[in-house]
């Protein structure tokens, strides 16, 4: 079945304006997340959701496909939702939201969130998640943290450190990864939803379906994907690359 990513991408970032177009060694962030995704087993489209002229010409300047969508959509699955519908995709796509912020994704992520969908026809809707290994990332609101089921379907989303260990046991914590895959016919169910309170108050998309009674897979992976949320972890993510390359 064929994969069809779609990146959502701004220019007003709050706290860092124009983000998706930012210079990491050399070329615009955006267009290493296309390269990264393009990697990944049975991708058919790779194609740049944004409202922003500046974003499309400088997507299609290195060769990629973008698609202009309404600036007033609540969410980025909403705005990959639009793109969905102008390219025409059904119900039974597989249709991935990568966030633009993801500079470094491994394309195995991609390809490992996928399975649960092809293997269980009623599953609609899987995201990556990764055990957290550098403690700064527990209590940094920028590392969402999830808590899941015995059949790793998540209980909540949170910017805060959950589960709490009140007796001050050990706990693990999963982090999420900002990719999620929707079943065609689910994301367009999902795009029809309320907004849910929680999303408002977290400002976290996937919780609007755990609100509304629908399950989200979580794929526990042993990759990670660090996000560019400020200028220093582009600066980052380039001395990452001029030190291990393209492998990193």
């Amino acid at each position: 079945m064929a994969l069809h990513v779609i990146i959502p991408a701004r220019w007003g970032s709050s706290r860092f304006p124009g983000k998706p177009l930012v210079d990491i060694a050399g070329r615009p962030m955006i267009q290493h997340v296309m390269e990264r995704v393009s990697r990944a087993q049975d991708v058919e489209t790779v194609a740049v959701a944004t409202d922003d002229e500046r974003i499309s010409e400088a997507v299609e300047a290195f060769g990629g496909r973008a698609i202009m969508t309404p600036s007033e959509l609540r969410s980025g699955s909403d705005r990959v939702a639009a793109a969905a519908s102008i390219l025409g995709l059904g119900p039974e796509d597989l249709v991935a939201n990568v966030q633009g912020d993801q500079p470094l994704l491994p394309h195995q992520v991609l390809e490992q969130c996928a399975a649960p969908l092809l293997a269980e026809p009623e599953l609609a809707m899987s995201t990556p998640v990764v055990a957290i290994t550098n403690q700064d990332e527990i209590g940094d609101p920028n590392h969402v943290k999830v808590v899941m089921d015995a059949q790793d379907n998540a209980l909540y989303f949170s910017r805060l450190a959950v589960p709490f260990p009140r007796d001050g046991d050990e706990a693990t914590y999963y982090k999420h990864l900002g990719v999620y895959l929707f079943r065609g016919s689910f994301l367009q169910t999902f795009t029809n939803l309320p907004g849910g309170k929680l999303e408002d108050l977290e400002k976290l998309e996937q919780l609007r379906a755990l609100e509304h009674g629908h399950r989200v897979r979580c794929v526990v992976t042993d990759f990670d994907s660090p996000e560019v949320d400020r200028p220093a972890d582009a600066e980052r993510v380039a001395a990452l690359l001029d030190q291990n390359g393209e492998e990193v």
